[in-house]
């Protein structure tokens, strides 16, 4: 019987202890006798479950707990307290089955050789996982036709680009087919032709397999590309779990609304106040956040009075709605859904 959820994650904590040392030689003797320990919550009660299939964006803020989150989805790090469960397995028990099952793919960590090319290190671990030589080919085949990198497999990962060896990274990653994919920054540092190469990847990659992916960025633009539901983590505990439509609307049912000048404006004005104005370094473009039901009366005031030469108005960019929420985080006590 086939399971309801690949991932269930009930009151899950972990909590991580340090200790104080005093300065200097007297504080190292003292730390022999006497330790003050700093105990900090990295994840507290964390709740989700995820069905097959979902791609679920995990986001939060430097320290937020994301990858602490993700570290113990994958076995690396064992929680303190509570229930996770992944395909059946408890992740940090490491079995061969369960490390069969998933992928974990880190934008900032490579597990390729460094000084040797890819197609050895695919080659080791397709030992690692016993893919059959068949299995191994045509999967090698197909995603480096899909990559492009098919010239790139017999080159030394060293002499590559960070684009090219993403790519790489992604392959390496795929080889066995795993079930639940895990990607942790998995365009970070790419240029915004390489970042829209690997989500079209991802997303031609879920569209056949029916894998489940949580990701985690800090690029909006992945997370819109690629996710129909978001997870936001703050202060280790969830914030949101809900569809991004929902997300977008969690500062209530406002839009951008942005306008360019032909002349420096004066960002003081009392028509700017009310509607957190962003301007450009020389005041002549503005975005400002506006309800929708002032919408038309704002636009058709400032287009009246002001020497407007463009303008546009669009939905809240979700970069907006985590800016805001980061700095004002008690805004989400209404607008949270689980």
């Amino acid at each position: 019987m086939e399971q309801a959820h690949v991932i269930n994650v009930n009151q899950l904590c972990k909590k991580f202890v340090s200790y104080k040392k005093e300065p200097g030689v007297l504080g190292s003797v003292k730390s022999f006798f006497v330790r003050n320990a700093i105990e900090k919550k990295a994840v507290d009660n964390f709740q989700m479950t995820v069905k097959k299939g979902e791609i679920i964006g995990l986001l939060g803020p430097n320290g937020a707990g994301k990858t602490t989150l993700m570290k113990m989805f994958t076995g690396i790090v064992v929680p303190t307290s509570g229930e996770l469960t992944i395909l059946g397995h408890n992740p940090w028990e490491r079995d061969k089955g369960f490390r069969k099952k998933i992928a974990l793919v880190m934008g900032q960590k490579s597990q390729l050789w460094w000084d040797i090319p890819a197609m050895d290190s695919f080659t080791l671990l397709q030992r690692y996982y016993e893919i059959p030589d068949d299995r191994f080919k045509e999967r090698i085949d197909h995603m480096s036709e899909i990559l492009e990198v098919k010239d790139l497999l017999h080159i030394h990962v060293r002499k590559l680009s960070l684009g090219e060896r993403m790519k790489l990274e992604l392959m390496a990653s795929l080889l066995h087919d795993p079930e639940v994919i895990f990607l942790d920054e998995p365009t970070i540092g790419l240029d915004l032709i390489a970042q829209e190469n690997i989500r079209n990847f991802i997303k031609e990659y879920h569209r056949k397999t029916k894998c489940t992916i949580i990701i985690t960025s800090h690029y909006m633009a992945d997370v819109q590309a690629l996710c129909d539901r978001l997870v936001l983590i703050m202060g280790g505990t969830k914030g949101f779990d809900g569809p991004i439509y929902e997300f977008e609307k969690v500062l209530g049912n406002e839009k951008t609304l942005s306008f360019s000048f032909s002349s420096e404006q004066d960002p003081s004005a009392s028509i700017w106040e009310s509607y957190d104005p962003e301007w450009d370094e020389k005041f002549r473009s503005v975005e400002l956040r506006v309800p929708e039901e002032e919408l038309r009366e704002l636009s058709s005031q400032i287009i009246k009075n002001l020497d407007v030469i463009d303008f546009a108005t669009e939905k809240l960019p979700i970069e907006r709605v985590m800016k805001t929420l980061m700095e004002k985080p008690e805004l989400l006590q209404t607008g949270q859904h689980d």
